[in-house]
């Protein structure tokens, strides 16, 4: 199907690289005739190739650290103004464990560096929908994402504090996912994607085995970045209107298996 988004107006947050899940769904939506404006945090733009993407998609870039409200409402201000009227869509692909890089144990973490992490992966999610609620800046029966990871239900050890952070992630979806749905008929939703190549992924350790020994346990193979740009194109879309408050599993099949063939032959 094509033009799922002709007409539609949005906002992508995080996109850094060709490797980045929002840069694949930026690529895609600009492809089903979305317009939108892309934003980072202003550290990761200068570190990424953004405006290779905004050439790409025709797009604006608006600088913003989703961690500040200040920040963000002159984001949601602009964003409308550019776009010429209310969002249809929102795109929140945020995650970062100072933990993790500086290779800091679950068991024995630093506290501030918990804090920092927390702030940029999870409650900068409420934040944005903080902002995005008050200034009743979404069209009725338009679409909020957020990116998450199974490791918020299961043990992942090597993921760290990442794991509680979309724990909370997950939570903020449904709660304030009620009150957009109550008050303007938003949805609000997490796909929770297989481990996939991306600068954060490729951040944590360990993470080039594990992403084999899900390929093997999914019966359909892991989900690609571009896999679940598509997945999200039809969450934006109109052929999605009644899902909201869900945790959506895009992984090939994973988050349902025990154990596969594949495995066991190891063991055999």
């Amino acid at each position: 199907m094509q033009d799922l988004l002709k007409g539609k107006k949005g906002i992508i947050f995080g996109a850094l690289n060709e490797n980045s899940i929002a840069w694949k769904t930026a690529e895609k939506a600009n492809e089903q005739g979305a317009e939108f404006v892309l934003t980072n945090a202003p550290a990761s733009i200068r570190m990424g190739n953004l405006e290779v993407l905004a050439k790409k998609t025709g797009s604006q870039i608006i600088p913003a650290d989703a961690t500040s409200i200040e920040d963000l409402e002159n984001l949601v201000e602009k964003a409308t103004e550019i776009l010429g009227g209310k969002l249809d869509f929102v795109l929140h692909s945020i995650g970062m464990s100072v933990n993790v890089r500086k290779g800091k144990p679950y068991t024995d973490p630093n506290y501030e560096y918990s804090k920092k992490g927390w702030d940029v992966s999870a409650l900068s999610f409420h934040k944005v929908l903080n902002v995005l609620y008050h200034k009743k800046a979404m069209q009725n029966w338009g679409s909020i994402v957020a990116l998450t990871y199974m490791a918020a239900q299961r043990v992942f050890p090597d993921y760290n504090d990442m794991a509680d952070n979309k724990a909370y992630l997950e939570s903020v979806a449904r709660s304030f996912g009620y009150y957009f749905g109550r008050d303007f008929k938003v949805r609000v939703n997490t796909i929770s994607q297989s481990p996939t190549p991306t600068t954060a992924g490729n951040g944590v350790k360990g993470f080039d085995g594990f992403i084999n020994f899900s390929e093997k346990m999914s019966p359909l193979g892991n989900a690609s970045a571009t896999d679940c740009a598509e997945y999200t194109i039809s969450l934006f879309s109109d052929l999605t209107k009644k899902v909201t408050l869900q945790n959506l599993f895009h992984d090939g099949g994973f988050s349902n298996m025990g154990v596969s063939d594949a495995i066991m032959g190891k063991f055999e």
